[in-house]
Protein backbone atom coordinates (compact mmCIF):
# COMPACT_ATOMS: atom_id res chain seq x y z
CA UNK A 1 0.00 0.00 0.00
CA UNK A 2 2.87 2.62 0.80
CA UNK A 3 4.71 1.23 -1.86
CA UNK A 4 1.87 1.95 -4.32
CA UNK A 5 0.98 5.66 -2.70
CA UNK A 6 4.96 6.15 -3.37
CA UNK A 7 4.99 5.34 -6.89
CA UNK A 8 1.53 7.31 -7.33
CA UNK A 9 3.13 10.40 -5.78
CA UNK A 10 6.44 10.28 -7.51
CA UNK A 11 4.75 9.90 -11.28
CA UNK A 12 2.40 13.03 -9.99
CA UNK A 13 5.71 14.99 -9.19
CA UNK A 14 7.42 14.08 -12.79
CA UNK A 15 3.87 15.08 -14.41
CA UNK A 16 4.02 18.53 -12.67
CA UNK A 17 7.48 18.87 -13.13
CA UNK A 18 6.85 17.77 -16.95
CA UNK A 19 3.88 20.33 -17.35
CA UNK A 20 6.31 23.32 -15.88
CA UNK A 21 8.58 22.83 -18.04
CA UNK A 22 6.44 22.58 -21.37
CA UNK A 23 4.62 25.74 -20.00
CA UNK A 24 8.05 27.53 -20.05
CA UNK A 25 8.97 26.86 -23.00
CA UNK A 26 5.77 27.52 -24.73
CA UNK A 27 6.69 31.04 -23.72
CA UNK A 28 8.93 32.72 -26.21
CA UNK A 29 12.12 33.94 -25.73
CA UNK A 30 13.20 37.59 -26.70
CA UNK A 31 16.75 37.96 -28.30
CA UNK A 32 16.64 41.78 -29.07
CA UNK A 33 19.79 43.01 -30.79
CA UNK A 34 20.24 46.80 -31.04
CA UNK A 35 23.02 48.34 -33.56
CA UNK A 36 24.23 51.63 -32.67
CA UNK A 37 24.05 54.93 -35.49
CA UNK A 38 23.10 52.28 -38.25
CA UNK A 39 21.22 53.72 -41.17
CA UNK A 40 19.46 51.51 -44.18
CA UNK A 41 22.65 50.52 -45.53
CA UNK A 42 21.73 46.66 -45.18
CA UNK A 43 21.22 43.91 -47.35
CA UNK A 44 17.63 44.02 -46.95
CA UNK A 45 16.40 48.00 -47.33
CA UNK A 46 19.05 48.07 -50.17
CA UNK A 47 20.52 51.62 -48.95
CA UNK A 48 24.03 50.70 -50.55
CA UNK A 49 24.29 48.51 -53.33
CA UNK A 50 27.83 47.16 -52.32
CA UNK A 51 27.49 46.92 -48.35
CA UNK A 52 27.78 43.33 -47.27
CA UNK A 53 25.43 41.73 -44.55
CA UNK A 54 24.63 37.92 -44.73
CA UNK A 55 23.78 37.25 -41.26
CA UNK A 56 20.97 40.16 -41.73
CA UNK A 57 20.04 39.18 -45.09
CA UNK A 58 19.57 35.33 -43.31
CA UNK A 59 17.45 36.68 -39.94
CA UNK A 60 15.58 38.74 -42.49
CA UNK A 61 14.76 35.61 -44.93
CA UNK A 62 13.32 34.08 -41.86
CA UNK A 63 11.02 37.10 -40.75
CA UNK A 64 9.94 40.20 -41.72
CA UNK A 65 11.78 43.36 -42.53
CA UNK A 66 10.02 46.56 -42.15
CA UNK A 67 11.34 48.77 -44.65
CA UNK A 68 9.42 52.08 -43.81
CA UNK A 69 10.32 51.49 -39.94
CA UNK A 70 11.78 54.98 -38.31
CA UNK A 71 13.42 56.55 -35.26
CA UNK A 72 11.38 58.76 -32.19
CA UNK A 73 14.49 60.77 -31.97
CA UNK A 74 17.84 61.24 -34.22
CA UNK A 75 20.24 60.94 -31.29
CA UNK A 76 21.10 57.72 -29.50
CA UNK A 77 19.85 58.63 -25.31
CA UNK A 78 16.02 60.38 -26.56
CA UNK A 79 16.13 57.73 -29.26
CA UNK A 80 17.06 54.68 -26.36
CA UNK A 81 14.82 56.25 -23.88
CA UNK A 82 11.63 56.49 -26.13
CA UNK A 83 12.26 52.88 -27.57
CA UNK A 84 12.39 51.37 -23.98
CA UNK A 85 9.67 53.35 -21.99
CA UNK A 86 7.70 53.20 -24.97
CA UNK A 87 6.58 57.16 -24.90
CA UNK A 88 7.81 59.98 -27.13
CA UNK A 89 10.79 62.35 -26.73
CA UNK A 90 7.36 64.97 -26.98
CA UNK A 91 5.84 63.47 -24.23
CA UNK A 92 8.94 62.79 -21.90
CA UNK A 93 10.83 66.24 -22.38
CA UNK A 94 14.35 63.90 -23.36
CA UNK A 95 15.66 65.59 -26.30
CA UNK A 96 19.19 65.24 -25.28
CA UNK A 97 21.98 63.10 -24.11
CA UNK A 98 21.40 64.19 -20.74
CA UNK A 99 19.90 63.65 -18.27
CA UNK A 100 18.83 59.89 -17.62
CA UNK A 101 15.27 59.64 -17.39
CA UNK A 102 15.56 57.90 -13.86
CA UNK A 103 16.54 60.98 -12.47
CA UNK A 104 13.57 62.98 -13.64
CA UNK A 105 10.78 63.09 -10.94
CA UNK A 106 8.19 62.66 -13.31
CA UNK A 107 9.58 60.16 -15.15
CA UNK A 108 11.17 57.96 -12.90
CA UNK A 109 8.84 55.59 -11.77
CA UNK A 110 7.72 54.73 -15.63
CA UNK A 111 8.07 50.75 -16.14
CA UNK A 112 10.59 50.07 -19.18
CA UNK A 113 9.97 47.57 -21.71
CA UNK A 114 12.83 45.07 -19.84
CA UNK A 115 11.13 45.82 -16.63
CA UNK A 116 7.67 44.41 -17.80
CA UNK A 117 9.28 41.36 -19.57
CA UNK A 118 10.80 41.07 -15.84
CA UNK A 119 7.17 41.25 -14.07
CA UNK A 120 5.55 38.77 -16.34
CA UNK A 121 8.06 35.94 -15.55
CA UNK A 122 11.38 36.11 -17.58
CA UNK A 123 15.73 36.26 -16.39
CA UNK A 124 16.47 39.72 -18.33
CA UNK A 125 19.95 40.05 -19.47
CA UNK A 126 21.74 42.70 -21.08
CA UNK A 127 25.06 43.50 -22.42
CA UNK A 128 26.63 46.30 -24.34
CA UNK A 129 24.68 49.54 -25.65
CA UNK A 130 20.73 49.47 -24.50
CA UNK A 131 20.59 52.32 -22.47
CA UNK A 132 23.17 55.30 -23.44
CA UNK A 133 26.31 55.18 -22.05
CA UNK A 134 25.89 54.01 -18.62
CA UNK A 135 22.49 55.02 -17.83
CA UNK A 136 20.81 51.31 -16.44
CA UNK A 137 24.36 50.24 -14.81
CA UNK A 138 24.94 52.28 -12.24
CA UNK A 139 24.87 51.39 -8.40
CA UNK A 140 21.12 50.84 -7.19
CA UNK A 141 19.84 50.42 -10.91
CA UNK A 142 16.93 48.08 -11.46
CA UNK A 143 16.72 47.77 -15.12
CA UNK A 144 18.22 44.12 -15.93
CA UNK A 145 18.65 40.82 -13.59
CA UNK A 146 22.06 40.28 -14.86
CA UNK A 147 24.67 42.62 -16.65
CA UNK A 148 27.05 41.82 -19.05
CA UNK A 149 30.20 44.36 -20.41
CA UNK A 150 29.33 47.40 -21.30
CA UNK A 151 29.37 49.24 -24.70
CA UNK A 152 32.85 50.64 -25.55
CA UNK A 153 35.20 51.13 -28.68
CA UNK A 154 37.92 48.06 -27.64
CA UNK A 155 41.30 48.50 -29.28
CA UNK A 156 42.31 51.96 -30.20
CA UNK A 157 45.59 53.38 -32.07
CA UNK A 158 48.20 55.79 -30.04
CA UNK A 159 46.88 58.69 -31.87
CA UNK A 160 43.70 59.93 -34.61
CA UNK A 161 43.96 57.90 -37.65
CA UNK A 162 42.52 61.06 -39.68
CA UNK A 163 44.36 63.87 -37.50
CA UNK A 164 42.41 67.19 -36.41
CA UNK A 165 38.82 67.05 -37.54
CA UNK A 166 36.37 70.56 -37.03
CA UNK A 167 34.20 70.97 -33.99
CA UNK A 168 36.54 70.82 -31.22
CA UNK A 169 38.75 67.60 -32.56
CA UNK A 170 36.66 65.25 -30.69
CA UNK A 171 38.44 61.89 -30.31
CA UNK A 172 35.14 59.99 -31.35
CA UNK A 173 35.64 61.67 -34.93
CA UNK A 174 38.26 59.16 -36.53
CA UNK A 175 38.24 55.86 -38.71
CA UNK A 176 39.88 53.30 -40.56
CA UNK A 177 42.50 50.54 -39.30
CA UNK A 178 45.73 49.77 -37.62
CA UNK A 179 47.05 46.71 -36.03
CA UNK A 180 44.75 45.19 -33.67
CA UNK A 181 42.34 41.57 -33.79
CA UNK A 182 38.58 41.50 -34.23
CA UNK A 183 38.91 40.00 -30.40
CA UNK A 184 40.07 43.32 -29.41
CA UNK A 185 37.09 44.94 -30.28
CA UNK A 186 34.56 45.90 -27.47
CA UNK A 187 31.85 44.52 -29.43
CA UNK A 188 33.38 41.44 -29.49
CA UNK A 189 33.64 41.13 -25.95
CA UNK A 190 29.53 41.79 -26.19
CA UNK A 191 28.87 39.16 -28.06
CA UNK A 192 31.25 36.69 -26.26
CA UNK A 193 29.19 37.44 -23.39
CA UNK A 194 25.89 36.95 -24.67
CA UNK A 195 26.74 33.54 -26.18
CA UNK A 196 28.58 32.33 -23.08
CA UNK A 197 24.76 33.21 -21.61
CA UNK A 198 23.14 31.05 -24.36
CA UNK A 199 25.33 28.31 -23.82
CA UNK A 200 24.49 28.01 -20.38
CA UNK A 201 20.98 27.10 -21.63
CA UNK A 202 18.69 29.38 -19.26
CA UNK A 203 15.53 27.11 -18.17
CA UNK A 204 13.02 30.07 -17.56
CA UNK A 205 11.78 32.03 -20.21
CA UNK A 206 15.09 34.98 -21.23
CA UNK A 207 14.99 38.31 -21.86
CA UNK A 208 18.58 38.34 -23.90
CA UNK A 209 19.58 42.35 -25.00
CA UNK A 210 22.79 42.76 -26.63
CA UNK A 211 24.04 46.17 -27.47
CA UNK A 212 26.56 46.80 -30.85
CA UNK A 213 28.72 49.62 -30.89
CA UNK A 214 29.96 50.14 -34.11
CA UNK A 215 29.10 51.44 -36.83
CA UNK A 216 29.43 54.36 -34.60
CA UNK A 217 32.40 56.62 -34.38
CA UNK A 218 34.94 55.97 -34.20
CA UNK A 219 34.83 53.70 -37.25
CA UNK A 220 37.98 51.38 -36.56
CA UNK A 221 37.94 48.09 -38.31
CA UNK A 222 40.43 45.46 -38.62
CA UNK A 223 42.14 44.77 -42.56
CA UNK A 224 39.97 42.01 -43.50
CA UNK A 225 36.98 43.74 -43.47
CA UNK A 226 38.77 46.86 -45.45
CA UNK A 227 39.66 44.59 -47.67
CA UNK A 228 36.22 44.17 -48.69
CA UNK A 229 35.24 47.30 -49.93
CA UNK A 230 37.82 48.46 -52.17
CA UNK A 231 38.48 52.24 -52.34
CA UNK A 232 38.98 52.15 -56.29
CA UNK A 233 35.27 50.48 -57.07
CA UNK A 234 33.41 52.11 -53.87
CA UNK A 235 30.02 54.10 -54.42
CA UNK A 236 29.67 57.52 -52.65
CA UNK A 237 26.00 58.20 -51.46
CA UNK A 238 23.70 60.23 -53.91
CA UNK A 239 25.08 63.95 -52.64
CA UNK A 240 23.43 66.87 -54.94
CA UNK A 241 25.38 69.95 -55.09
CA UNK A 242 22.80 72.97 -53.51
CA UNK A 243 20.88 70.44 -51.80
CA UNK A 244 20.18 72.72 -49.05
CA UNK A 245 19.57 75.47 -51.09
CA UNK A 246 15.12 74.76 -50.54
CA UNK A 247 15.38 73.81 -47.32
CA UNK A 248 14.59 76.31 -44.56
CA UNK A 249 17.53 77.67 -42.40
CA UNK A 250 15.56 76.81 -39.02
CA UNK A 251 16.99 73.02 -40.41
CA UNK A 252 20.61 73.94 -39.66
CA UNK A 253 19.62 74.64 -36.27
CA UNK A 254 19.17 70.90 -35.18
CA UNK A 255 22.89 70.29 -35.69
CA UNK A 256 24.10 73.76 -35.46
CA UNK A 257 27.62 73.36 -34.07
CA UNK A 258 28.63 69.44 -33.43
CA UNK A 259 32.06 67.17 -33.80
CA UNK A 260 30.84 65.33 -36.93
CA UNK A 261 32.32 66.84 -40.45
CA UNK A 262 30.83 68.63 -42.53
CA UNK A 263 30.64 67.51 -46.19
CA UNK A 264 33.01 70.25 -47.07
CA UNK A 265 35.40 69.36 -44.83
CA UNK A 266 35.41 65.37 -46.01
CA UNK A 267 35.93 66.92 -48.96
CA UNK A 268 38.67 69.01 -49.05
CA UNK A 269 40.60 66.78 -46.29
CA UNK A 270 40.43 63.78 -48.64
CA UNK A 271 38.55 62.15 -46.30
CA UNK A 272 34.46 61.27 -47.51
CA UNK A 273 35.76 58.15 -48.84
CA UNK A 274 37.69 56.92 -46.49
CA UNK A 275 34.54 57.31 -43.95
CA UNK A 276 32.16 55.94 -46.39
CA UNK A 277 34.64 52.72 -46.61
CA UNK A 278 35.26 52.62 -42.71
CA UNK A 279 31.19 52.93 -41.91
CA UNK A 280 30.50 49.77 -44.83
CA UNK A 281 33.25 47.98 -42.95
CA UNK A 282 32.21 48.61 -39.88
CA UNK A 283 28.88 47.17 -40.82
CA UNK A 284 30.22 44.13 -41.92
CA UNK A 285 32.00 43.70 -39.09
CA UNK A 286 29.02 43.89 -36.65
CA UNK A 287 26.95 42.17 -38.56
CA UNK A 288 29.35 39.09 -38.25
CA UNK A 289 28.71 39.53 -34.30
CA UNK A 290 25.08 39.06 -35.01
CA UNK A 291 26.16 36.08 -36.71
CA UNK A 292 27.85 34.79 -33.65
CA UNK A 293 24.44 35.28 -31.96
CA UNK A 294 22.40 33.98 -34.19
CA UNK A 295 24.45 30.85 -34.37
CA UNK A 296 24.54 30.03 -30.43
CA UNK A 297 20.48 30.45 -30.45
CA UNK A 298 20.59 27.74 -32.94
CA UNK A 299 22.90 25.57 -31.16
CA UNK A 300 21.35 25.70 -28.35
CA UNK A 301 17.86 24.69 -29.89
CA UNK A 302 16.53 28.30 -29.47
CA UNK A 303 16.04 28.97 -32.33
CA UNK A 304 12.08 28.09 -32.91
CA UNK A 305 11.32 29.63 -29.60
CA UNK A 306 12.69 32.80 -29.72
CA UNK A 307 11.34 35.94 -31.19
CA UNK A 308 14.35 38.17 -32.51
CA UNK A 309 14.01 41.54 -32.87
CA UNK A 310 17.11 43.41 -34.68
CA UNK A 311 17.21 47.54 -35.07
CA UNK A 312 18.95 50.82 -34.72
CA UNK A 313 18.39 53.84 -32.56
CA UNK A 314 18.87 56.44 -35.60
CA UNK A 315 20.29 56.12 -39.12
CA UNK A 316 23.45 58.33 -40.06
CA UNK A 317 24.06 60.81 -42.89
CA UNK A 318 28.03 60.92 -44.80
CA UNK A 319 27.57 63.74 -46.88
CA UNK A 320 24.23 63.92 -47.97
CA UNK A 321 22.38 67.27 -47.01
CA UNK A 322 26.02 68.47 -46.31
CA UNK A 323 26.76 66.93 -43.41
CA UNK A 324 27.73 63.76 -41.31
CA UNK A 325 26.36 62.62 -38.44
CA UNK A 326 22.68 62.49 -37.41
CA UNK A 327 20.52 65.07 -35.73
CA UNK A 328 18.13 65.62 -38.65
CA UNK A 329 14.51 64.91 -40.03
CA UNK A 330 15.02 63.36 -43.23
CA UNK A 331 15.19 59.73 -44.03
CA UNK A 332 18.96 59.40 -44.02
CA UNK A 333 18.67 60.27 -40.18
CA UNK A 334 15.47 58.53 -39.24
CA UNK A 335 15.35 55.55 -41.18
CA UNK A 336 16.57 52.19 -39.98
CA UNK A 337 16.70 48.99 -39.76
CA UNK A 338 14.00 46.98 -38.11
CA UNK A 339 13.75 43.01 -38.02
CA UNK A 340 11.36 40.48 -36.30
CA UNK A 341 11.77 36.54 -36.87
CA UNK A 342 10.55 33.86 -34.49
CA UNK A 343 7.00 32.15 -33.68
CA UNK A 344 4.27 34.17 -34.74
CA UNK A 345 6.10 35.89 -37.80
CA UNK A 346 5.56 35.78 -40.89
CA UNK A 347 9.39 34.34 -43.03
CA UNK A 348 10.58 36.64 -46.02
CA UNK A 349 7.90 39.39 -45.55
CA UNK A 350 8.55 43.05 -46.18
CA UNK A 351 6.13 45.57 -45.04
CA UNK A 352 6.31 48.86 -46.84
CA UNK A 353 3.74 51.01 -44.43
CA UNK A 354 5.48 53.32 -41.98
CA UNK A 355 6.45 51.62 -38.49
CA UNK A 356 8.31 53.29 -35.39
CA UNK A 357 10.40 51.98 -33.24
CA UNK A 358 7.71 52.88 -30.25
CA UNK A 359 6.35 50.06 -31.95
CA UNK A 360 8.30 47.32 -30.20
CA UNK A 361 7.30 47.53 -26.98
CA UNK A 362 3.60 47.04 -27.20
CA UNK A 363 4.46 44.19 -30.31
CA UNK A 364 6.49 42.38 -28.00
CA UNK A 365 3.19 42.51 -25.78
CA UNK A 366 1.21 40.88 -27.88
CA UNK A 367 4.09 38.40 -29.35
CA UNK A 368 4.84 37.25 -25.90
CA UNK A 369 1.19 37.33 -24.76
CA UNK A 370 2.17 39.93 -21.64
CA UNK A 371 -0.01 41.35 -19.77
CA UNK A 372 -1.40 44.77 -20.79
CA UNK A 373 0.91 47.66 -20.21
CA UNK A 374 -1.34 51.67 -20.23
CA UNK A 375 0.25 54.48 -21.43
CA UNK A 376 2.25 53.38 -24.22
CA UNK A 377 2.29 55.37 -27.21
CA UNK A 378 3.45 52.72 -29.93
CA UNK A 379 0.87 50.38 -31.66
CA UNK A 380 1.50 46.80 -31.89
CA UNK A 381 2.96 45.50 -35.41
CA UNK A 382 1.70 42.16 -35.10
CA UNK A 383 -0.84 43.00 -37.76
CA UNK A 384 1.83 43.58 -40.08
CA UNK A 385 3.45 40.68 -38.63
CA UNK A 386 1.23 38.38 -39.71
CA UNK A 387 0.41 39.77 -42.84
CA UNK A 388 2.55 42.34 -44.70
CA UNK A 389 -0.06 44.28 -46.44
CA UNK A 390 -2.23 44.87 -43.63
CA UNK A 391 -3.09 48.54 -44.07
CA UNK A 392 -1.85 50.25 -40.70
CA UNK A 393 -3.55 54.43 -39.92
CA UNK A 394 -0.77 55.78 -37.83
CA UNK A 395 2.34 57.63 -39.47
CA UNK A 396 5.89 57.63 -37.98
CA UNK A 397 6.47 60.76 -36.07
CA UNK A 398 10.13 61.69 -35.91
CA UNK A 399 10.93 64.36 -33.01
CA UNK A 400 14.60 66.14 -32.64
CA UNK A 401 14.01 69.21 -29.83
CA UNK A 402 10.83 70.73 -28.65
CA UNK A 403 8.46 71.42 -31.78
CA UNK A 404 10.45 69.71 -34.72
CA UNK A 405 8.84 67.47 -35.97
CA UNK A 406 9.06 64.76 -39.38
CA UNK A 407 6.05 62.59 -39.91
CA UNK A 408 6.84 60.16 -42.48
CA UNK A 409 4.08 58.49 -44.29
CA UNK A 410 3.75 55.77 -47.12
CA UNK A 411 4.95 58.10 -49.75
CA UNK A 412 5.49 61.39 -48.01
CA UNK A 413 8.06 62.59 -45.43
CA UNK A 414 6.78 66.60 -43.97
CA UNK A 415 8.56 68.34 -41.52
CA UNK A 416 7.19 71.19 -39.48
CA UNK A 417 10.28 73.01 -37.11
CA UNK A 418 9.72 75.42 -34.20
CA UNK A 419 9.81 78.37 -36.08
CA UNK A 420 6.61 77.22 -38.27
CA UNK A 421 8.97 76.70 -41.61
CA UNK A 422 7.93 73.63 -43.23
CA UNK A 423 9.15 71.08 -45.77
CA UNK A 424 7.41 68.38 -47.82
CA UNK A 425 8.68 65.14 -50.06
CA UNK A 426 7.63 62.94 -52.66
CA UNK A 427 9.63 60.12 -51.73
CA UNK A 428 8.25 57.70 -54.30
CA UNK A 429 9.72 59.82 -56.73
CA UNK A 430 11.84 62.05 -54.86
CA UNK A 431 13.65 59.22 -52.38
CA UNK A 432 16.76 61.42 -51.86
CA UNK A 433 14.89 64.20 -50.75
CA UNK A 434 16.18 66.68 -53.19
CA UNK A 435 12.90 68.79 -53.83
CA UNK A 436 11.42 70.82 -51.05
CA UNK A 437 7.39 71.01 -52.14
CA UNK A 438 6.01 72.85 -49.36
CA UNK A 439 6.24 76.38 -51.10
CA UNK A 440 4.06 74.62 -53.56
CA UNK A 441 0.06 76.05 -53.48
CA UNK A 442 -0.68 72.49 -54.98
CA UNK A 443 0.49 70.26 -51.89
CA UNK A 444 -1.42 72.72 -49.37
CA UNK A 445 -4.15 70.06 -48.43
CA UNK A 446 -1.63 67.33 -48.29
CA UNK A 447 0.15 69.31 -45.70
CA UNK A 448 -2.84 69.77 -44.03
CA UNK A 449 -3.20 66.18 -43.87
CA UNK A 450 0.23 65.55 -42.70
CA UNK A 451 0.08 68.18 -39.92
CA UNK A 452 -2.85 66.28 -37.88
CA UNK A 453 -0.22 64.41 -37.09
CA UNK A 454 1.94 66.17 -34.79
CA UNK A 455 2.18 65.67 -32.05
CA UNK A 456 -0.28 67.52 -29.55
CA UNK A 457 1.96 67.29 -26.38
CA UNK A 458 5.30 69.27 -27.17
CA UNK A 459 7.49 69.97 -23.83
CA UNK A 460 10.04 71.76 -23.29
CA UNK A 461 12.97 70.33 -22.35
CA UNK A 462 13.40 68.85 -19.25
CA UNK A 463 15.67 70.14 -16.02
CA UNK A 464 19.16 69.03 -16.48
CA UNK A 465 18.57 68.37 -19.98
CA UNK A 466 22.30 69.06 -22.02
CA UNK A 467 24.39 68.09 -24.96
CA UNK A 468 22.96 68.87 -28.50
CA UNK A 469 19.66 70.53 -27.13
CA UNK A 470 18.14 73.54 -28.91
CA UNK A 471 15.38 75.80 -27.69
CA UNK A 472 13.23 78.12 -29.48
CA UNK A 473 11.12 80.85 -27.22
CA UNK A 474 9.37 83.91 -28.15
CA UNK A 475 11.36 83.98 -31.75
CA UNK A 476 15.18 83.57 -30.36
CA UNK A 477 17.04 80.16 -30.94
CA UNK A 478 19.26 78.87 -28.55
CA UNK A 479 22.03 76.00 -29.41
CA UNK A 480 22.90 74.76 -26.06
CA UNK A 481 22.95 77.85 -24.18
CA UNK A 482 23.89 79.86 -26.68
CA UNK A 483 22.11 82.27 -28.97
CA UNK A 484 22.13 82.10 -32.46
CA UNK A 485 21.20 85.13 -34.78
CA UNK A 486 19.72 84.87 -37.92
CA UNK A 487 22.78 86.61 -39.36
CA UNK A 488 25.04 84.17 -37.64
CA UNK A 489 27.67 82.27 -40.62
CA UNK A 490 26.59 78.20 -40.57
CA UNK A 491 29.52 76.41 -39.02
CA UNK A 492 31.41 74.07 -41.60
CA UNK A 493 29.57 75.84 -44.02
CA UNK A 494 29.96 79.16 -43.65
CA UNK A 495 32.67 79.60 -41.77
CA UNK A 496 35.55 77.03 -41.01
CA UNK A 497 37.29 76.06 -37.77
CA UNK A 498 41.20 75.80 -38.09
CA UNK A 499 43.59 73.81 -36.01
Amino acid sequence: MKKHLFVTLMVGLLLFVSCDSSEMTEKPNVLFIAIDDLNDWVGPLNGHPQVQTPYMDALAARGTVFSNAHTQSPLCSPSRTSIMTGKRPSSTGIYGLAPWFRNVDELKDLVTLNQHFSQNGYRTYSTGKIYHGGYGRQDGDAEFDELGPPSSVGAKPEEKLIGWTPGGNHTLMDWGTFPHNDEDKGDWQVASWAVEKLNERPQEPFFLSAGFFLPHVPLYVTEKWMDMYPEETLQLPPILEGDRDDTPRFSWYDHWDLPEPRLKWLRDSGQLVPMVRSYLASISFVDSQVGRLLEALEANGYLENTIVVLWSDHGYHLGEKQISGKNTLWDRSTRVPLIFAGPGVSEGAMVDSPAELLDIYPTLIELCELTDREGLEGHSLLRQLQDASAVREWPAITTHNHDNHGIRTKDWRFIQYADGSQELYDMKNDPNEWTNLAGDPAYADLIKEHAQWLPNVNLKPVEGSRHRILTYEEGEVTWQGITITADDPIPGVEIEEVP
